[in-house]
């Protein structure tokens, strides 16, 4: 039985992230998924003699605004370099990309590790074109090749081997998922290819400085698949060393119906790619005011939000996290506030009734943008306890949504506007409680949890209008008696 507390695993991460260019990195053939095979494609992207690239500008731009928003040093003197490899779905025979000069150099990327802030630093974002799709499944007898694809932008975002855990990286994963999504420089969308991830992986003794030798796991396309995959390979590696056999360095692949990896290939230490500058590609040079003048588009990242909102608006760690969730949500939350002052309340709303109503009715916060008048009159009505939360979100927000019709004039039509008159109230709790005479000693022997059931009784005859807590405080005064 091997000793796992004795090792520790290192783990580098490489995460493709296809740009969300309406065109290719050197050509203007079109980027949308889903296209019959071979219809996004040219003479340029076929590499056909004769042709020449022209570099997409804003390609660099969205590289840049992932530096940025990383932290890394963004390199002014560019070029692209041609990477000499044999892939059926690559047409030019080489694939171009940055080695020399990445665009973005170092940088760190925040996560949330056990309750604290823990940070993953990076070595490189460089700029790359993807290569096409081969496809094994449609003819029993041969692969089948679309190069739409190719020829599409992408950030490579390599980490320093400085990750030791599944967890770790899962969440590294979800950081940059989300942070790509929030500036807007790629859709995210593992499943289509958008984002992809390749994983290095090695274990050594705990203390020890040298790497182990390592494997790659290549395009993990889920961010549960990275995690899977990784603790796969850290428990196969660990009993490997523990049981003194060799670890082969090698290229993996991910098995998602059994959770385990399998080879695909030995890969050499060093690979002879034969980078040299491209000559149809002249380099680009980034001034300071270009540079200076992307940051100063940059949205207020995630990580900045969450101090803000915590800070001004006195919201906890669970509250901000799950606003910011997603760019679109902080958004109306940010344009909501500027009408309210009930900062949890709107809060409470986002994550319940109107993340339910959206889901349900597949439309998005900016359909209902216009619906933040009435939702300020919605939390007014509750807030000052002349309507129920349950009647405010369930018949109330569910009726006036997407329409002209006031708050109040709906609860006042349909009879849904609490009375807060004690002695109105005093009547309901004294029918309940006559009706229920076996509950009422149950409660005095001690059975107090009945004071829910009288509670649900007396919102009943009163159809929903008694105040809850006036109505809770009367119950249990005359239940004392």
């Amino acid at each position: 039985m091997a000793d796992f507390s004795k090792y520790e695993a290192v783990i580098g991460l490489e995460i493709h992230a296809q740009l969300a260019t309406n065109s290719k990195l050197f050509c203007g053939d079109n980027t949308s998924f889903g296209a019959e095979p071979n219809t996004h494609i040219s003479p340029i992207t076929m590499g056909h003699p004769g042709t020449l690239p022209k570099t997409n500008a804003k390609a660099v731009e969205y590289a840049i605004k992932m530096g940025i928003a990383c932290e890394s040093v963004i390199e002014k003197n560019n070029y692209f370099a041609r990477k000499n490899y044999f892939y059926p779905d690559l047409p030019k025979g080489y694939q171009i990309s940055q080695h020399t000069t990445p665009i973005c150099v170092g940088g760190r990327v925040a996560i949330q590790l056990n309750g604290k802030t823990s940070y993953v630093q990076l070595n490189r974002i460089h700029l790359e074109e993807d290569a096409g799709k081969s496809i094994h499944d449609i003819s029993p007898t041969d692969s089948c090749i679309d190069l739409n694809r190719a020829g599409t932008p992408l950030i490579e975002i390599v980490t320093e081997p400085c990750i030791h855990s599944a967890e770790e990286a899962f969440l590294y994963v979800t950081e940059v998922r989300k942070l790509v999504r929030w500036l807007g420089v790629c859709d995210g969308n593992m499943e289509e290819g958008s984002l992809r991830c390749d994983a290095n992986i090695s274990v050594r003794l705990k203390g020890a400085s040298e790497l182990g030798t390592k494997v790659e796991v290549k395009n993990l396309n889920s961010i549960r698949n990275i995690k899977k995959a990784i603790e796969f390979e850290i428990d196969r590696l660990i009993k490997l060393v523990d049981a003194g056999e060799p670890i082969i360095q090698q290229t993996r692949s991910f098995d998602a119906n059994n959770d385990s990896t399998f080879a695909i290939r030995d890969k050499e230490d060093a690979n002879d790619y034969r980078y040299f500058p491209d000559p149809d590609l002249a380099p680009f040079h980034l001034t300071e005011n270009y540079i200076d003048s992307i940051k100063s588009t940059l949205p207020l990242l995630p990580n900045q939000l969450k101090q803000i909102w915590k800070t001004s608006l006195g919201l906890s760690d669970y509250d901000v996290d799950q606003i910011t969730e997603n760019k679109e949500e902080a958004d109306f939350y940010a344009l909501w506030i500027q009408s309210t002052k009930h900062y949890k309340a709107a809060v409470n709303w986002m994550l319940g009734p109107i993340r339910e109503y959206l889901n349900e009715s597949g439309k998005s916060y900016q359909d209902i943008s216009n619906s933040i008048e009435q939702l300020n009159e919605l939390l007014e009505l509750v807030e000052s306890n002349q309507l129920s939360f349950s009647n405010a979100t369930g018949k109330v927000f569910k009726g006036i949504i997407g329409t002209n019709t006031k708050a109040i004039d709906f609860a006042t039509t349909n009879q849904l506007i609490q009375n807060n008159s004690t002695d109105v109230i005093a009547e309901w709790v004294d029918q309940v409680l006559a009706a229920n005479p076996d509950k009422v000693t149950e409660y005095k022997k001690g059975k107090k949890g009945l004071i829910g059931l009288f509670v649900g009784e007396v919102k009943k005859i009163s159809k929903g209008q008694a105040d809850p807590k006036i109505t809770t405080q009367l119950l249990e005064q005359k239940l004392a008696q």
